[in-house]
This record gives C-alpha cells, sequence and structure tokens, in this order.
C-alpha cells in the first residue's frame, strides 16, 4: 500500500470518529451525516491546520477567519432541514466546506464571501471535487445575491446585531434562515421564519462568529 493510500485511509478513519462526534452532540440527521462522510473537511482548510481538519473545533483559515466548529454547522443543517429541490444561500463562504455540505443536500447554493481570496480558494476546491451545483460571489453578504431570489434558506456564518433587511426580504414565503444575533462579543444562534404575517425569530442556542461585516451588518 503506497503512502498515498494510508494518508487517505488515516483521513478516512478520522471522517468516522468526528461523525461519531456528531451523533453524542446531537445530530441524528441521516443525511446530515451522509453529508459530512462525503464531503473531506481536510480539502478546505490550509495546510498549517489541516492535520486538525477532523477535530470538532474552529479552525483559522487566514485574513482574520474561522472555519466553523463542524457540530454547529451540523446543527444548522440539522434544524433547517434542507431538501433536494430547495435554494439555499449562504453568507459568508469561508473554506467551502459548509458550501460542499449544503450542495449535497439542497438542489442549488448560491455562497457570497466578501474576501476575495477566501473565494478563490474556496472555488478552486468545489472545482476540484466536482460540486457543480455551487455558484460563488464576491461581494456584500448583508445584501445577499437579489439575482437567485427568493431563497428557501439562508445560513448566515457570521454574527449581526440585528437581521439584515436585504436577507429577509429575499426570503421566500414560509422560508427560514439560521443567523447570529448579538453583540461583538457573544450571539445567540436564531432561526427566522417568513410567514404571511412578516418574521418570526425563534433563539436557538448561545454561540461566537467572526463579525458579520456590511451595509446591513458591522463596520469594518
Amino acid at each position: 500500500m503506497g503512502p498515498e493510500s494510508v494518508t487517505e485511509r488515516r483521513w478516512e478513519r478520522q471522517r468516522r470518529e468526528l461523525i461519531e462526534v456528531l451523533r453524542d452532540r446531537g445530530i441524528e440527521d441521516l443525511a446530515v451525516l451522509r453529508a459530512f462522510d462525503t464531503v473531506s473537511r481536510h480539502r478546505f482548510l490550509p495546510e498549517a491546520v489541516r492535520h486538525r481538519a477532523y477535530e470538532d473545533a474552529p479552525l483559522p483559515i487566514g485574513f482574520g477567519q474561522t472555519a466553523s466548529q463542524p457540530s454547529l454547522q451540523a446543527t444548522y443543517l440539522q434544524i433547517l432541514q434542507l431538501q433536494s429541490h430547495e435554494r439555499v444561500l449562504e453568507v459568508g463562504t469561508g473554506s467551502g466546506f459548509q458550501t460542499a455540505l449544503i450542495a449535497q443536500l439542497a438542489g442549488h447554493v448560491y455562497s457570497v464571501e466578501r474576501i476575495r481570496e477566501l473565494s478563490a480558494r474556496a472555488r478552486d476546491v468545489l472545482d476540484a471535487l466536482r460540486v457543480t451545483n455551487a455558484a460563488l460571489l464576491v461581494g456584500d453578504g448583508t445584501i445577499g445575491w437579489s439575482r437567485y431570489a427568493p431563497y428557501d434558506a439562508i445560513l448566515v456564518a457570521a454574527g449581526a446585531p440585528a437581521v439584515p433587511s436585504a436577507l429577509a426580504d429575499q426570503l421566500a414565503p414560509g422560508g427560514r434562515m439560521l443567523i447570529p444575533l448579538g453583540d461583538l462579543a457573544e450571539q445567540q444562534l436564531t432561526l427566522v421564519r417568513k410567514s404571511g404575517t412578516g418574521i418570526e425569530t425563534e433563539r436557538v442556542a448561545p454561540c461566537t462568529f467572526v463579525p458579520l461585516v456590511g451595509r446591513f451588518g458591522w463596520s469594518e
């Protein structure tokens, strides 16, 4: 067995160990667990932290940004219950790992990242993995991506002081959004639903994210 095969088997073992951690932390949705088993997190991380790819921990990816903790990403996906016909907006492409997870679960994912270098890096990995249902845009994620709206679901991977009005406007009727809301130090992961009478919010859990920077978020 060559060195490459040994390395791949090690990654596979670590990935399965992470899935057991996710189960222990309340992730029961088989589609979400299957997505984590299918998408190789180490492919999306910088070389310096790649050896930690399957720890349940946030990891630095450069430019002051982090790849979110896998169990938190799995919680997002379990709550949203994405369906194969749905159109999803992701605010904060980051490493691109969550983009690839969404692509496994939904029909199309449209992901916005304000840092050009991160978006380019994510695009390279997604292309290498032949993910064909993910479109990336470099821009201000707080104003969304109106060209493909409305969205059945929106995932925001950064903390905001309030629900950005532009994102709420781009939710389809009956659509849902997960967004961390609070100050710069701590937020509450919040589920937002759009009904015929307006926007309803429900707190899910405390969390800490990098700031959502943009017109409808925090200033630089």
